[in-house]
């Protein structure tokens, strides 16, 4: 059996010999601190359940948009992949899909993830992915997921996973969260966060139905727009009380703005009967986006904004099998402009923390990074979701330390709804901030002596502060 590359004790390390002598000993520091994944999409219910993993292709491919939209364009149909679809898809067949066509993946974020996951958690030899091994690979990984020893709650630990935030509704009971929280046999933290997405996109075809429900549900007898407004006080005080550090924002821009109760009150009504223009739509929601910063300075919850994102691109393939099936597309967007009136109410408060998350790499240097260099309460978001690899990493931290020091940026955020590949995700992140540092050292732009703190603080002590963990 040959080595996977996956478990070379220098992966994505810098080639210098110099250099990657200093990161060594910088990622040996990291490696020994627990994971903390303040923003994520695994379901507190499946650590609660505990319950054992689906087969191969339930757990890697079909969750997995980052893997079937590579699938998906090299003429392999979704029907055949997809979680949303593939009731009638084989496991198998997925399986040998993926199998058949694992080159795909060489050099992507998603194969470094995958081999490392197949090396250290399933102990695959990835050298035998292939359609010719694609059903004993299948036998031997459904083997492991069968044993006891691989379920949710056990894999936790033995992660070190200190932290995991979820996704949620409004309206989620939390029932899951608090569970997991009064169990004395579990040691982690599983936090609910709030997102209220759903409740503030007039486009979005449930918008009035879910609107009328938090109102009836949580708006203190208040009807309209002030009703809404009292509803989503009162629930993100639910998710406080149930352990919440965080709100998440996927805005369609960054655009703020303050409205008078009376406009805003005009563009709700139009938003419950669906006669809202698209500019309106927009409208309201930067004014959403303005309310929920006043909301997180006085209740304490991290605002998280991740805009730029064009969400279900393809018409078709939404028509077909629905939202969230790997055809987001980014878009350019406008910090500096659209989050000028937020900032000028918010930016300075002591209570306050507002990560920014971009799409557009570009921004890092250009806006986000002076932003968060003057504003107390700004915080630059780590690369995500197609800047989740390591040259953009890279590119990022070159962007951003030059105007932000090591202090102002989230740490690491695996945004995952596959379990099995956190720990792969921060490792990645960690061996390419080791290098970043380890290069500063070389350069005799800092101490190695600084460079040991600094890559604890960018891999525990930032997130802890930014999430207030």
């Amino acid at each position: 059996m040959t080595q996977s590359i996956a478990l070379h004790p220098d992966r994505l390390l810098p080639a210098d010999p110099a250099t990657r002598n200093v990161a060594r000993d910088l990622a040996a520091i990291a490696e020994e601190l627990p994971l903390l994944s303040p923003h994520g999409h695994v379901s507190a219910e499946s650590i609660a359940r505990n319950e054992a993993f689906p087969d191969p292709a339930a757990l890697l491919i079909s969750p997995d948009h980052y893997v079937y939209r590579l699938l998906n364009a090299d003429g392999v149909n979704l029907e055949n992949v997809n979680a949303g679809t593939a009731e009638d898809a084989d496991a198998r067949d997925i399986w040998r899909a993926f199998c058949e066509r694992w080159e795909l993946f060489d050099g992507t974020a998603s194969g470094y993830w995958l081999r490392r996951e197949f090396a250290t958690v399933f102990g695959v030899d990835d050298s035998m992915i292939d359609g010719a091994h694609a059903d004993e690979l299948f036998d031997q990984i459904s083997e492991v997921l069968a044993r006891p020893e691989f379920r949710p709650r056990e894999l936790f630990r033995d992660f070190d996973l200190e932290v995991l935030a979820t996704t949620d509704d409004p309206l989620d009971d939390l029932v899951a969260h608090r569970e997991l929280a009064a169990d004395p046999t579990f040691e982690g933290r599983v936090l609910p966060t709030f997102r209220p997405d759903a409740f503030v996109k007039f486009w979005n075809p449930s918008f009035a139905r879910n609107a009328d429900r938090l109102i009836q549900e949580a708006g203190d007898g208040l009807t309209g727009y002030a009703g809404y407004l009292r509803a989503m006080a009162n629930r993100r005080a639910f998710f406080v009380e149930n352990g919440a550090v965080s709100a998440d924002h996927g805005v369609w821009t960054p655009e703020s703005v303050k409205l008078g109760d009376q406009e805003a009150s005009d563009l709700f009504e139009k938003g419950l009967a669906g006669t809202a223009t698209s500019a309106e739509a927009l409208r309201f929601e930067a004014n959403m986006t303005y309310q929920f910063a006043r909301m997180s300075s006085e209740d304490g919850l991290t605002m998280t904004i991740h805009p730029g994102s064009y969400r279900d691109h393809s018409s078709r393939t939404v028509e077909r099998f629905g939202p969230d099936t790997g055809n987001d597309i980014p878009f350019g967007v406008d910090y500096t402009r659209g989050l000028q009136p937020l900032l000028s109410d918010f930016g300075n408060s002591d209570d306050f923390n507002l990560v920014l998350f971009t799409l557009d790499e570009t921004t890092f240097s250009r806006e986000i990074a002076p932003l968060a260099g003057f504003y107390r309460a700004v915080y630059a978001g780590a690369p995500w979701w197609f800047l989740d690899e390591p040259d953009a990493m890279h590119r990022f931290r070159s962007a951003t330390t030059g105007t932000l020091g090591f202090s102002r940026t989230s740490g690491f955020i695996d945004d995952t709804r596959a379990f099995c590949s956190i720990p792969a995700r921060h490792d990645a992140a960690r061996r390419v901030d080791a290098g970043f540092l380890a290069k500063l050292v070389v350069e005799h732009r800092i101490t190695e002596e600084r460079a040991r703190s600094a890559i604890v603080e960018l891999t525990d002590s930032n997130p802890r502060k930014v999430f207030k963990l």
